[in-house]
């Protein structure tokens, strides 16, 4: 498209709608090159009409050159040179879209939003080149035309690579030209970022954008492995709960140890036993499996263990975990206030051994507890809430139970002498 060549007056310069926001440090230093030196490149501009003192009036629409209009302004100039193009919206959208492109400082979701409305215009104008189309017309006689596919005409006027338009096109059709401008410069304006931005569901992507928006440090890719790992668990808990017997996907436990004393005269005052029944016969790890084997028969093929184990006994609860056919992957430690009992040290901890069997989704990446967690005793033996807290959070879905349980909580299977007894229901 050729245009004819002109000393415009700057007042009737006006900026396109889709214009990139202006620089006003890069106006500066603009001004200060062309001060010093001169306009190397004039700007490109449109014949439009405008509304001044309530008439329509000659003026033109900057379709290239924006900030160079900006510095000249700034040093005072009244005229700028300028291509006057006779140009409809659309192929002046077009033009100021290729202007953009071809500079090298747009971020990754301004490309891609660029090129994704550049596909959207560019098949407007061609609808021949849009899927099933014919992409060969009538131009002169005898003759036919074959109009380039989008991304051979856009890897030509923009100078990047077909398989990079095709890439833009893909995240910018994915994510949307409103989602890009808020994506745009903050911490997902990446690659990588917009590719697994596309993988979210809108109500999840658009969540992440807001926060991203407001200049928190996010993660698509983070969020992405959420999701997959969320819909691990899911599938995993819908398996289990199909199963035609009643099965667990996790289990909790606090086996009744029975802890040795000094003497049986002075050191029964404490003990575990003047609360609860003890499993005074089970010494080895393999009387107490034997011992469990009936309660732990409830766990699915797939199954994680939050096993409860006092610290003396840490040997003997890693092997009976090895029995039961979990494998243990680490364990939380319960800090409690006060001081404990002991043989070799004072006790102010307990373990929450962590065991899995089968195929078990770990946490996503960031969503995982610390390892030490600090909260206050309650009765005899009775363990933090915490221990539902974690179980809860990393898996929803799955089917729950507790042995020895104590207090009620919904949406858990309780098993044991204390256990609460469900409130009735009907009538």
């Amino acid at each position: 498209m050729t245009g004819t060549t002109a000393e415009i007056n700057l007042q009737l310069c006006y900026e396109s709608p889709h214009a990139r926001r202006i620089d006003s440090s890069a106006v500066k230093a603009l001004a200060s090159s062309i001060e010093q030196s001169r306009l190397l490149n004039a700007i490109t501009v449109r014949r439009v009409q405008k509304s001044r003192a309530g008439q329509m009036t000659d003026a033109f629409e900057v379709i290239a050159g924006m900030h160079r209009v900006q510095a000249f302004r700034y040093l005072q100039r009244k005229t700028i040179p300028a291509i006057v193009l006779e140009a409809d919206d659309l192929h002046a959208e077009l033009m100021l879209i290729d202007e953009n492109l071809c500079r090298n400082d747009l971020t990754p979701a301004e490309r891609a939003s660029a090129q994704a409305r550049r596909k959207a215009i560019y098949q407007q104008l061609h609808p021949e080149t849009k899927a099933g189309g014919d992409r060969k017309s009538n131009g002169q006689v005898g003759q036919m035309i074959e109009t380039p596919r989008f991304d051979e005409a856009a890897s030509e006027a923009t100078g990047q690579s077909e398989r990079s338009v095709r890439r833009d096109v893909t995240r910018g059709e994915a994510i949307g030209e409103d989602a890009l401008a808020k994506v745009a410069r903050t911490s997902l304006d990446k690659g990588e970022e917009l590719d697994a931005l596309a993988k979210l569901p809108t109500e999840r992507r658009d969540a992440l954008i807001d926060r991203a928006a407001q200049g928190e440090k996010v993660s698509a890719k983070l969020e992405v492995k959420k999701q997959t790992r969320e819909s691990k668990e899911k599938a995993l808990a819908d398996k289990i709960l199909t199963l035609p017997d009643v099965k667990a996907g996790l289990i909790l436990s606090d086996f009744e140890w029975h802890f040795k004393v000094r003497s049986e005269e002075t050191g029964m005052d404490r003990h575990a036993a003047n609360h609860y029944v003890t499993a005074n016969d089970c010494n080895t790890p393999e009387e107490i499996v034997e011992h469990q084997r009936e309660r732990m028969s409830i766990a699915a093929d797939d199954c994680i263990h939050l096993m409860w184990v006092p610290a003396c006994f840490s040997a003997i609860g890693h092997k009976v975990m090895e029995l039961q056919g979990f494998t243990y992957v680490s364990q939380l430690v319960w800090i409690k206030p006060g001081m404990g009992t002991g043989f070799w040290v004072r006790e102010s901890h307990e373990l929450l051994f962590i065991g899995v069997k089968g195929k078990v989704p770990a946490p996503s990446m960031g969503e995982q507890f610390r390892s030490a967690i600090e909260a206050p005793r309650g009765a005899h033996s009775e363990k933090p809430d915490f221990q539902y807290e974690i179980a809860e959070k990393y898996f929803p879905n799955l089917p729950k139970v507790e042995l020895n349980a104590r207090r009620p909580r919904a949406g858990w299977i309780q098993w044991g002498n204390e256990a609460p007894t469900p409130e009735p229901t009907g009538c």
